[in-house]
């Protein structure tokens, strides 16, 4: 697999390549400057699992107050940088514990050079960053168009730059919204470097069509044995990209740990509001260290037996509903009870 054989790379207090366990990354979406909303925010994120943390940096306060955030998180923070070298810079010298720049945006050689001194100087890795969106003119010229091939080719040139500066403390980042060129793009990469690849489709959209962009694209990326940390990019709260690339990895067997859901679709049959329990209990169980499956099932007729491969479950009736272990009916308790006897019963759990 390839990502056995990525090179380790130290971000924080973390690891990524090597074979480490796959990281999920996301991005605030307050002002860097405004540091009590940014640490409000990422602390809501590290506790829905975010492993990583990214904060853009487009301006000098900004880069200062990446000192102030990192004294009140205790995940890794990327800072983000677009165009100006010295925000790079500015952000290193602030404790940074990573920075993603696309070389072609930061301008000249020189530019590009002063800031790899400044990440080599305190061993700060950089995210080599290229999007299928701002590909070079004559990349696109000389393939005809946006490709895999031409992204890829736009990413090794920029890593090959820094490495010829004499540093190779780099992770690597290709992204598109067309989700079949960006799976087809990590293909060609991987066979070809063996820095570490963050994984993500970029503006894949609202949760409906960005959670589908994504479970699809990492899906298919990942289940190859490529990439050694994600983001799931989504228009809205960032914590929803969590809760979504905690479940894309556990569902390719990348990541144990967390409770699962299952529930089934609703039909005439379901005499509760199915939708809304299996919601309340898929919150409910967010801080409930178990690795194990629970079902909401909408009725008393097919519930225990469609529960069977469940730990426990949980199955509605006509105000009343039912508490499942291994298909096996536990008790029966009226509809209102349901979610507190399902809470007691996990926070007492038992193999």
């Amino acid at each position: 697999m390839y990502r056995e054989h990525t090179k380790v790379v130290q971000i924080g207090n973390k690891k990524i390549g090597g074979g480490n366990p796959i990281l999920i990354q996301s991005m605030t979406n307050t002002r860097t400057e405004d540091v009590k909303a940014t640490v409000e925010q990422i602390k809501r994120l590290e506790a829905a699992g975010c492993d990583i943390i990214r904060s853009t940096v487009p301006t000098l306060e900004a880069a200062q107050a990446i000192k102030e955030i990192k004294k009140e998180i205790s995940i890794p923070l990327v800072a983000d940088i677009h165009f100006d070298y010295k925000m790079a810079i500015a952000a290193i010298e602030n404790g940074a514990d990573k920075i993603r720049i696309n070389p072609g945006n930061i301008g000249s050689h020189e530019k590009v050079k002063e800031v790899v001194k400044a990440a080599k100087e305190r061993n700060v890795p950089i995210r080599v960053g290229v999007n299928s969106g701002s590909l070079e003119k004559n990349l696109v010229e000389k393939y005809g168009g946006v490709t895999a091939e031409g992204i890829v080719e736009s990413a090794l040139d920029k890593v090959k730059l820094i490495e010829d500066m004499g540093y190779d403390h780099l992770v690597i980042s290709i992204k598109s919204s067309d989700v079949l060129m960006c799976v087809k793009a990590h293909e060609i990469l991987a066979e070809k470097t063996n820095h570490p690849l963050h994984v993500g489709i970029t503006e894949s959209g609202t949760i409906i069509s960005g959670n589908i962009k994504s479970a699809m694209g990492l899906g298919l990326i990942l289940n190859q044995g490529i990439g050694d940390t994600i983001r799931v990019s989504l228009t809205g709260d960032p914590v929803e990209e969590i809760k979504s690339a905690k479940i894309i990895l556990r569902t390719l067997g990348l990541r144990k740990g967390g409770i699962e859901i299952v529930s089934c679709p609703t039909c005439g049959r379901t005499k509760i509001d199915l939708i809304g329990l299996a919601n309340q209990v898929e919150n409910m169980v967010e801080d409930i260290p178990l690795d194990i499956k629970v079902a909401v099932m909408g009725c008393a007729v097919n519930g225990p037996g469609e529960a069977k491969e469940a730990d426990i479950g949980i199955a509605g009736g006509i105000g009343e509903g039912l508490l499942i272990k291994k298909g096996e009916i536990i008790k029966k308790v009226p509809e209102d009870q349901l979610l507190s006897v399902l809470r007691e019963e996990l926070l007492n759990w038992k193999e």
